[in-house]
């Protein structure tokens, strides 16, 4: 699992967002005060230079009008930022849509190869403009949760030295239930190397990596919580499933328990009849109701595949293009004599990777809700 800052090529690695249909100012939460507090990234611990940024400050600007007019809404009416949003997605969908029709109704004529061109280059303004609403609604969910994103790299290295203040490690840790939290301190521990229960000594203690390497791991950071959402949420509809069709035959067998002349003799064999059969089906149970890391460990390959994938191209265009912008697209970074090495404590290598693992689990809720107005193109 490797991502390229230098050839921007992204190669193949391993509590849904609010609906998108328009809602009145009322139905939101209290105000997002996130989006006006200010993140302080000090560079160098002593250093009389550091940089200050707004929670608006993300690595990357939207570059489509749809991107800048829900950036302006985002900031100055928050509360009416999903009705922004659900509006813009009808209008993309329409205006795709129109671009077919016209191309389908000129396929005989002369103008044919014109309205061909026309619908081609509608589709890449409207997944342009889809991936800047995606990215804002992924910030947005950041804000709810009062974490800024880091801004680019380069403003904030001092000396080739990276602090990132404040941590925000409960924060970014409290949108997960316990089991994803469980799997998410062991992919922090093998990443970075600092255990669920280091100390605060540990935690400032200072390392060096070189920015490609960073890089990588925070794609593969992105990746790991897109992966996560979609098997807790598989892993959560089995078990609901499960249960449910255990209800039905337990009902359905009492039903012909109270039907039969011997009703005490069914009850008596019948209540030793769901102990066979619990034993029997224990493995399924196990696999059902045990815990979220041993229902991973029983996938088969094909089923570990199919759920690490990422189900757009607009998504692998959004962390291919977060990802430059956030740690550089310098020609020469990917060369070993030239990229350059960061000195860094492992508390702020630990705020990025939780960073990234949030971004992965909220793209994956983005596509589930934008998916539904506006049909994504298949990864």
């Amino acid at each position: 699992m490797e991502h390229c800052l230098t050839h921007h090529k992204l190669l193949p690695l391993p509590s849904p967002i609010s609906t998108l249909k328009p809602r009145s100012a009322v139905n939101f939460s209290p105000k997002y005060q996130a989006l006006t507090r200010r993140l302080t990234v000090v560079a160098g611990a002593g250093a009389s230079s550091h940089c200050e940024f707004s929670s608006l400050n993300s690595p990357l600007d939207p570059r489509t009008r749809s991107g800048k007019d829900l950036s302006s809404v985002l900031q100055n009416h928050p509360q009416l930022f999903h009705l922004a949003v659900a509006q813009e997605l009808k209008q993309l969908a329409d205006e795709r849509q129109d671009a077919r029709c016209r191309m389908n109704l000129s396929a005989q004529s002369h103008e044919a190869c014109l309205h061909r061109r026309i619908a081609q280059l509608k589709e890449q303004q409207c997944q342009i403009a889809v991936e800047d609403v995606m990215y804002l609604l992924i910030f947005y969910k950041f804000s709810e949760v009062k974490v800024p994103l880091v801004p680019k790299l380069s403003k904030c290295l001092y000396n080739d030295r990276l602090e990132i203040l404040p941590a925000k490690d409960w924060e970014l840790e409290s949108i997960y239930s316990l089991e994803v939290l469980e799997m998410i301190r062991v992919h922090v521990t093998t990443v970075i190397g600092l255990r669920a229960n280091s100390s605060v000594t540990d935690n400032w203690a200072m390392t060096k990596i070189t920015r490609q390497t960073l890089g990588r791991v925070y794609v593969a950071s992105i990746l790991y919580g897109y992966f996560l959402k979609s098997v807790s949420l598989r892993h959560r509809l089995e078990r609901s499933l499960f249960l449910e069709s255990q209800d039905l035959h337990l009902s359905c067998r009492t039903s012909l328990q109270e039907m039969s002349p011997h009703g005490t003799k069914s009850l008596i064999f019948g209540h030793i009849g769901k102990i066979q059969s619990e034993c029997v089906g224990s493995n399924r149970l196990e696999k059902t109701h045990g815990k979220l890391k041993c229902y991973v460990m029983g996938f088969d390959p094909e089923t570990l595949q199919r759920c690490a994938k990422l189900r757009s191209e607009e998504s692998v265009n959004l962390i291919k293009n977060h990802c430059c912008a956030l740690f550089g697209d310098d020609a020469e970074m990917g060369s070993p004599e030239t990229d350059e090495v960061i000195s860094t404590s492992f508390s702020s290598l630990k705020r990025l990777v939780l960073e990234a693992v949030a971004f992965g689990s909220f793209l994956w809720d983005t596509e589930e809700c934008i998916d539904s107005v506006y049909k994504l193109k298949e990864n």
